[in-house]
């Protein structure tokens, strides 16, 4: 006589939401931690007494190695789970922060930002890992774009608290304030997260050494992986740049706002997302196969007010500062509707790999950005006295990348469509819809 299978343990419930709200915790630190050197991008110029370029590339290198460590970062998710990844994040993030708040060196100062890169690296992806683990598959969409969204709250507390602390206190306090977070990171992670409930096998990637290249071919080449890439290139860029080095600078150099002022702004990108996230996940969640067209139509409303700042005349009043930064904010969670597509066409214990190349679309954007808007300042103003108009010229180098992006979504749109059509999942033209009358339910 067989034994009657066990029931699968459910998911969600009291359990899950701690699990959660200590991973979304930890990526919250990951965020202030990341955009402290973008609020502190004036006082880095003096500390070090570098030019915009130098200093720019402090985040650029940041970035940089944030983007290539997304691939091994997946592969030892994949392989070890989401608190050893969360803690190794953590402490490697503050091991950075000390390095920078101890040293007026540029080379080492870049060392420090390369250190700080590889954790957080290892952060964001493990903690949307937790979510398809611990919850319900409906209620996957919202709560990833919660995730993202709580976690900006990192930005409020880089631009708030942290430049409280800064102004004050000086340098080497900030930044050691700023890492002894991350230790509390570290323990929060360690004490409470779990990869996955009780009584669930955590699925993991055992593949030999010598099959990892093959099999990261394959997740690459997957169209799904590819249109989620360039979805968070296309929707993330801009903010990513604009919170992590030039937001704060264009607002107190450029436009003229007070420290105060400039700060308020800044936290409009949180206050926005964390209004219009949930949204675009009940929308992801509720017609999964316009998606992409959703991404689409926020890229225009991320397109329209940057097109408008660089065309105005004289300084911009603050209706259009504050629509700017909120089509940079939505893009945010827009960008997050990137990690839906391989989660609904790969294997479950791939999508730590799949994860982090989605990923590495918005920051290899984001540093592209940083380094050219860097490099247009210099030239027009080697004085360092930056001004409007060369903030304005410099901002206009993110209207080609818009452009690179929402050409690359449409390619691997259709990519994938035409292997969803092989399956039998047709996604119907706008024409037949609008015919059928069926718009009117979407």
């Amino acid at each position: 006589m067989s034994t009657p299978a066990a029931p699968a343990p459910a998911l969600g419930g009291a359990r899950a939401n701690v699990v959660w709200i200590a991973a979304v915790t930890a990526y919250s630190i990951a965020v202030l931690q990341r955009t402290t050197m973008g609020v502190a991008g004036l006082e880095a110029t003096e500390r070090f007494g570098a030019s915009a370029t130098i200093v720019s590339t402090f985040v650029v290198l940041q970035l940089a190695v944030y983007a290539i460590c997304q691939i091994p970062a997946g592969v030892l998710l994949d392989r070890y789970g989401s608190r050893a990844t969360l803690v190794a994040g953590a402490l490697l993030m503050g091991a950075g922060q000390l390095l920078m708040a101890e040293t007026d060196t540029v080379g080492v100062a870049m060392g420090a930002r390369i250190v700080l890169g590889a954790g957080d690296a290892l952060t964001f992806s493990s903690a949307i890992r937790l979510v398809p683990a611990w919850f319900p598959a409906a209620k996957v969409p919202i709560l990833t774009q919660l995730t993202g969204i709580l976690g900006q709250v990192g930005q409020i507390a880089s631009a708030v608290p942290f430049v409280a602390v800064l102004t004050v206190a000086g340098w080497g306090t900030a930044f050691s304030a700023a890492a002894s977070v991350s230790a509390v990171a570290a323990l929060l992670a360690l004490l409470v997260v779990r990869a996955t409930p009780p009584g669930v096998p955590r699925p993991r990637a055992r593949q030999d050494l010598a099959r990892i290249p093959l099999v990261l071919s394959r997740i690459i080449r997957h169209p799904s992986t590819q249109l989620g890439f360039f979805t968070h290139f296309t929707a993330g860029f801009t903010g990513i740049s604009f919170s992590m080095m030039w937001g704060y600078p264009y607002l107190t150099a450029g436009e003229g706002l007070s420290r105060p002022a400039a700060s308020a702004v800044m936290t409009v990108l949180v206050v926005v997302a964390v209004v219009g996230g949930p949204l675009i996940g009940a929308l992801t969640q509720r017609h999964p196969l316009r998606r992409s067209t959703l991404v689409l139509l926020i890229v225009g409303a991320i397109g329209v007010p940057l097109v408008a700042l660089v065309l105005w005349p004289g300084p911009a009043p603050m209706w259009l500062l504050i629509l700017l930064v909120s089509g940079f904010s939505i893009g945010g969670p827009a960008s997050s509707v990137g990690f839906d597509f391989p989660r609904t066409d790969l294997a479950r214990h791939r999508l730590g790999t799949a994860t982090g190349m989605v990923i590495m679309g918005g920051f290899i954007g984001g540093l592209i950005s940083i380094l050219l808007i860097g490099v247009v300042l210099d030239l027009l103003r080697p004085d360092g006295d930056y001004d409007l108009h060369a903030f304005r010229l410099a901002f206009a180098v993110q209207l080609p990348l818009l452009a690179v992006g929402v050409v690359g979504m449409l390619v691997t749109r259709r990519s994938l469509r035409r292997r969803m059509a092989a399956r039998g999942l047709e996604v119907p033209p706008w024409r037949d819809l609008w015919r059928s009358g069926r718009w009117r339910r979407l």
